[in-house]
């Protein structure tokens, strides 16, 4: 018999020989990569520092990471910082919102926006419900909904089929709408059985023919879903304004590029606008089309930049007529979110929603189409405050795309335009959105819509009014370059815009 000390002596030899292998290995691939430093041109930190030069491109990508979590202070952090983070987190939790000892927040910054306390406030019991409001009273099937919060534009492709699953029950089961985005209408925006808006993205996907016009037979089937409540004509998106959507191939698998109506495993790239909108008439003759063959609400998606156009479109409504006139308009911010875009447009160009919400709503006021026209306010309008700040200066309804990312468990990992979401929601990666559960994530959609609406219904009740729709430009006040506060109904006067 073999003794135990023979065995345990083959076990150690066994163990020094692939202790000498793995380490002459390794000596062999740093002279590998030394090499291959050394000889190539194209990165000089690579050339002048073999083998350890790649440390800087490993440090830098952890950067993004680690600034979040260790470096960034609280209310510094771009696009979204950790105190606005954090609160969705624990409002789609359900868990207490509440914070200690006093504000972080630099109540002197210019652009701060401070809401007005009365004196006096309204009890608790005195909330209203929010009053339901009607989306194109002239069609043949106008939309009547209350709900001030609701889901912003995220197209499957650009985000997985457990996250749509997740985001469409969980509008349902907050009574707010969702937003199909511009890649077409699948089963699984259908599956939660709630209310949705059909976006018609440059490329029409969904409603295409074969030479990506619209086709009004297939318009027809989409508009069949009762669910399907209006449609929405994406002109622009506030993170990419004269640029369409971008879906990298590695995303576009069977099942999407079906829906699309594309290629598979090819780079999906709308047009930078519908080719048959290039004008105003153009654009008012296309929304009376899709009107007329669907019975619906229609409306546009735009993001301001120059405005003198708006009195053109508006002065072409008074001709026509005020039927003739958009449903709603979807007003986008310059600071928008996206999956994938060029960083000179997202950083360049567009106004942010702070600047162009009130010029919509009083050039809408000037020409008598405030009630005809439905304003709705999207663009990093994640928190309370501002979803407050956008009904007091005139939006009729609040989208989000980016909150409700944070609401089913969005860390802000920058990797939206890449097929390796590590929370499986801007992924098609099996792997990795098996750890999105759709069921566990639609309640943490309703909670955050709930205690969004809770939380805005606490400064209606403080301003003194029994509804969030109450609030108006009187109720709050703005930072100005000097420090001073300037009421909103003063800073953005009708008559002086």
């Amino acid at each position: 018999m073999i003794e135990l000390s023979q065995i345990a002596l083959t076990i150690t030899q066994i163990s020094s020989f692939l202790f000498i292998f793995l380490v002459g290995f390794a000596f062999m691939l740093i002279a590998v990569v030394y090499v291959i430093d050394i000889t190539q041109t194209k990165q000089a930190i690579r050339r002048n520092y073999p083998v350890i030069g790649h440390l800087r491109y490993f440090f830098e990508h952890l950067g993004e990471f680690f600034r979040q979590y260790f470096f960034a202070m609280d209310r510094e952090e771009l696009p979204f910082n950790r105190a606005e983070r954090s609160w969705v987190y624990r409002a789609a939790k359900n868990v207490d919102t509440t914070v200690a000892f006093g504000s972080t927040r630099d109540l002197s910054k210019p652009g701060t926006i401070i809401f007005g306390n009365c004196p006096f406030p309204k009890m608790k019991n005195d909330i209203s419900e929010p009053r339901s409001v009607t989306i194109g009273s002239s069609c043949r099937i106008p939309y009547v909904c209350s709900s001030i919060f609701n889901i912003s534009g995220m197209s499957y492709g650009a985000i997985s089929k457990p996250a749509v699953l997740a985001l469409s029950n969980g509008a349902r089961m907050a009574g707010c709408w969702m937003n199909t985005g511009e890649g077409g209408l699948s089963s699984y925006h259908l599956a939660g059985g709630a209310d949705i808006v059909f976006q018609i993205g440059t490329a029409k996907y969904g409603v295409r023919d074969p030479e990506g016009k619209l086709d009004l037979a297939k318009l027809a089937t989409v508009a069949s879903h009762e669910q399907v409540k209006m449609f929405e004509i994406k002109l622009s998106q506030g993170a990419k304004p004269g640029k369409g959507g971008i879906l990298p191939a590695a995303k576009v698998n069977q099942e999407i590029a079906t829906i699309r109506g594309i290629p598979i495993h090819t780079d999906s790239i709308s047009p930078n606008r519908h080719t048959d909108i290039n004008s105003i008439t153009e654009l008012l003759d296309m929304i009376e089309l899709i009107r007329q063959h669907t019975g619906k609400p229609v409306g546009f998606k735009i993001v301001l930049g120059t405005v003198d156009w708006l009195q053109e479109l508006f002065d072409a409504i008074d001709q026509r007529g005020q039927t003739s006139a958009p449903d709603f308009i979807a007003l986008d911010s310059g600071d928008g979110g996206t999956g994938a875009a060029p960083m000179s447009l997202i950083d360049n160009v567009g106004l942010p929603i702070k600047q162009s919400l009130p010029i919509l709503v009083n050039a809408l006021s000037q020409n008598d189409l405030r009630e005809r026209i439905k304003v709705i306010a999207s663009g990093k309008l994640s928190t309370p405050i501002d979803v407050a700040w956008a009904l007091a200066t005139g939006a009729d309804f609040i989208t989000t795309a980016r909150g409700f990312m944070f609401s089913i468990g969005c860390i802000q990992a920058l990797q939206c335009n890449k097929n390796t979401c590590p929370t499986g929601i801007t992924t098609h990666n099996k792997k990795l959105q098996q750890g999105l559960d759709p069921e566990n994530k639609a309640q943490r959609v309703r909670n955050y819509v709930d205690n969004m609406v809770h939380e805005v219904n606490s400064i209606a009740l403080s301003c003194g009014v029994n509804s969030v729709q109450e609030l108006t430009r009187k109720h709050a006040y703005i930072v100005d370059p000097q420090g001073r506060t300037i009421k909103l109904d003063q800073l953005y006067n009708i008559n002086t815009m």
